[in-house]
C-alpha cells in the first residue's frame, strides 16, 4: 500500500504539473496515458502469472520452479515490450489525434507519449520483478525500489517540468522524461535484488516448457482484460470529447482524485489476496484460502469503502487541488462523487479477484470486468448521456453501474467455482507438489 501511494502520488503531481500549463495539457496526458496502459496492461498480466506461480510454490518450498518461473515471466515481459518502443515513436502524435483531439493536444500528447514508450520494457521487467518478490512474501524490497522511483519520477516532474533549480522548463516534455528515467531505474534495481544472494527468488537458466505454458496460460486472460479494458477506454474517452474538452480534462481530475485516495490501498489489498491465497493452496490448505479471501474483502469494507464515502461528500473542496477552472471543477466533483459512491463495490471486486488471481483463476475476473465495460461503463454511459442528454451524470451512473456488475459475477465465481482443484492441477503438473495419483511408495 505504501508503494502503491506513492506511485499514485507520482502520477498525481503529474496532473497537477500539466495543470499549470492548461486543460488541453491535462486532456493531453490523460489521452497518451490511455496508450500507456497497454504496456501496463501486459506488464500487470505477466505479473499477475508470475505472482500465482511464486506464490503457490512458496507455500510448497518449490524453490527450483519457482526460480524458473520469475525467470522466464522476466524474460518474456522484456520481449513483449519492444514493439511498444516502435510505436510510441513513429504513431505517437497521430494516435493521439485518433481519438478527436485537437492539433495541440495531439502534438503535446504524441511527444509525451514517444517519451514513456521508449522505455516500455523496462516497465514490463520492472512490473513483473515487483511481483514475484511479493509472490515469495518479500513485499518490502519492491516497495523500497519503487517508493525510491516514485520520489525521483515526482521530484523530476516538478523540476523538468516547471524548470526549477535551474534546469530547462520542458513542461509534458519533462514530465515524460521523468517517468521514463524511474521506469529503467526500476527495472534495473529489481533484477539486480533477484540475482543477487540476499533475497527468496534467484534467476536461472530456463528449462521447463510446461511452467512457460503455464505462466502464459494464467497471463493471457489477465493481459486480455488489460487489453480490452483499455480498448474500451477509447471511445469512452471520445464520448468525453464530445461533451466538451473540460469534460475530459475533468474526468482525468475525478478519476485521480479517486485512484490517489483509494486506488493505493484497493490495490494492496488485491495483491495481498493473491500471495495469501496462492500461499495457502502451496501449502495444501484450501479451506484456509477461501476464507482468507473473504476476510480481506471485509478488511477492504471497513477502510476503502469508507474512505471513497468521505471522497463523495467533499469532492468539490478536493477536486479544487487540481484546477481552478469553475467548469472543469463541476465536472471533476461529478466524477469524483462516481468513484467515491462506487468505491464499496470497486474494492470488494478488486480484492476477490486477486483472490482468484492467486488460484490461477484468471478467466473469471476477464469476464467480470470486460463484460462490465461494454454493457455499462461504455453502454449505459453513452445510452445515457447522448441520446438521453442526462450528459456527464448520465456517465456518472454508467461507471458506478459497472463496478455493481463486476462484483456480482467474481462473487459467483469465488463461491461456486473450481480455482482450488485447478491450482492444484497447475502444481502437479510443474512438480511443485506430488501427483495425487502417483504412490509414493511405489518402487517406480
Amino acid at each position: 500500500m505504501a508503494e502503491q501511494t506513492t506511485r499514485t502520488l507520482m502520477r498525481t503531481v503529474d496532473i497537477i504539473v500539466t495543470g499549470l500549463f492548461s486543460p488541453a495539457a491535462i486532456a493531453a496526458i490523460g489521452l497518451a496515458d490511455l496508450y500507456a496502459r497497454l504496456p501496463l496492461r501486459i506488464g500487470l498480466g505477466l505479473g499477475g502469472g508470475a505472482i500465482a506461480l511464486s506464490s503457490q510454490d512458496t507455500g510448497a518450498d518449490a524453490t527450483a520452479t519457482r526460480d524458473e518461473a520469475i525467470t522466464q515471466a522476466l524474460c518474456l515481459g522484456a520481449l513483449a515490450g519492444i514493439p511498444f518502443v516502435f510505436f510510441g515513436y513513429f504513431l505517437g502524435r497521430e494516435s493521439i489525434a485518433f481519438l478527436g483531439a485537437n492539433a495541440e493536444v495531439a502534438q503535446m500528447g504524441g511527444t509525451y507519449l514517444a517519451i514513456i514508450m521508449a522505455t516500455a520494457p523496462a516497465r514490463h521487467v520492472g512490473l513483473i520483478a515487483a511481483r514475484s518478490l511479493q509472490g515469495t512474501g518479500d513485499t518490502r524490497t519492491p516497495m523500497y525500489v519503487n517508493v525510491a522511483a516514485n520520489v525521483l519520477n515526482a521530484g523530476g516532474s516538478v523540476i523538468l517540468g516547471l524548470g526549477l533549480f535551474g534546469a530547462p522548463q520542458l513542461e509534458i516534455v519533462g514530465v515524460g522524461i521523468a517517468t521514463a528515467v524511474a521506469n529503467v531505474y526500476t527495472a534495473v534495481a529489481l533484477v539486480a535484488i533477484i540475482a543477487s544472494p540476499y533475497r527468496q527468488g534467484s534467476l536461472v537458466r530456463p528449462r521447463q516448457l510446461v511452467i512457460a505454458k503455464q505462466l502464459l496460460v494464467v497471463s493471457a486472460p489477465r493481459v486480455t482484460e488489460g487489453l480490452l479494458a483499455t480498448v474500451i477506454d477509447f471511445p469512452f474517452n471520445s464520448l468525453l470529447l464530445l461533451l466538451g474538452t473540460e469534460v475530459n480534462a475533468a474526468y482525468q481530475v475525478g478519476r485521480r482524485l479517486y485512484q490517489q485516495i483509494t486506488g493505493p490501498l484497493s490495490r494492496g489489498y488485491n495483491v495481498a489476496a493473491s500471495i495469501v491465497v496462492g500461499q495457502r493452496l502451496g501449502e495444501g490448505d484450501p479451506d484456509e484460502a477461501r476464507f482468507s479471501g473473504w476476510a480481506i474483502t471485509g478488511l477492504g469494507l471497513a477502510t476503502v469503502g469508507v474512505i471513497g464515502l468521505v471522497l463523495a461528500l467533499f469532492a468539490y473542496q478536493f477536486v479544487e487541488i487540481f484546477t481552478d477552472d469553475p467548469e472543469t471543477v463541476a465536472h471533476a466533483a461529478a466524477f469524483a462523487q462516481a468513484y467515491g459512491v462506487g468505491a464499496p463495490f470497486l474494492v470488494s471486486y478488486i480484492i476477490i479477484a486477486g483472490a482468484l488471481q492467486g488460484a490461477g483463476d484468471t478467466v473469471t475476473p476477464l469476464i467480470a470486468r470486460i463484460s462490465a465495460l461494454a454493457i455499462f461503463y461504455l453502454g449505459l454511459s453513452y445510452v445515457l448521456a447522448i441520446p438521453l442528454g442526462y450528459g456527464v451524470f448520465g456517465i456518472c451512473i454508467g461507471i458506478v453501474a459497472h463496478y455493481v456488475w463486476s462484483l456480482l459475477v467474481v462473487v459467483a465465481g469465488y463461491q461456486y467455482g473450481g480455482w482450488a482443484e485447478k491450482a492444484e492441477r497447475m502444481m502437479q503438473e510443474r512438480g511443485s507438489v506430488p501427483d495425487a495419483d502417483v504412490d509414493p511408495d511405489s518402487s517406480d
